[in-house]
């Protein structure tokens, strides 16, 4: 057993300082996910199984932009994780699509959409997002190799009034 152990040890040690690395850059940094379903149509289409690069550093301070594609928690299943763009940020007012209202997104909040409103599931049908629910930026798809990437910042034309200060 001694004689094993002697000829694992030179690669057990740097796999689980590798794995500790690699989870510290997954949790804080980056990670890989993959975007399933069709609310965001064409940016990611759902029969390819694409994969996206998310970048989760500076979540904290909030630093976000309109037309971003962002990943975030479910408000209505805290279990699962949804990709959508981000379209207002506090204080904007938003003309709500296949209706005449038009609402302020609360201090604290945010307005996400798909790309494909006739599927998505979104701020549309569940309200403003917290931004605490916000845990990434959709930066590039990485898979598949034909579609790998930068993802565009887009924006809906005449939706969005930003709040201004005056």
């Amino acid at each position: 057993m001694a004689r094993v152990w002697a000829a694992l040890r030179p690669y057990v040690k740097p796999s689980i300082v590798g794995t500790l690395i690699g989870l510290t850059l997954h949790d804080r940094y980056f990670s890989v996910s993959a975007v399933h379903g069709s609310s965001m149509h064409p940016t990611f289409e759902d029969r390819t199984g694409e994969y996206a690069l998310v970048q989760r550093y500076g979540l904290a301070r909030y630093d976000f932009s309109r037309g971003e594609v962002v990943t975030f928690v479910s408000p209505v299943d805290h279990r699962s994780t949804l990709v959508k763009r981000l379209i207002g940020l506090p204080g904007d007012w938003i003309s709500v699509p296949e209706t005449a209202e038009i609402r302020k997104i609360p201090e604290g909040h945010c307005w996400l959409e798909g790309d494909n409103g006739s599927v998505s599931w979104d701020s549309r049908s569940y309200g403003p997002i917290p931004l605490g629910l916000v845990d990434g930026k959709v930066m590039h798809v990485v898979w598949p190799p034909h579609k790998i990437g930068r993802v565009d910042k887009k924006m809906p034309e005449g939706r969005v009034m930003p709040q201004r200060h005056f």
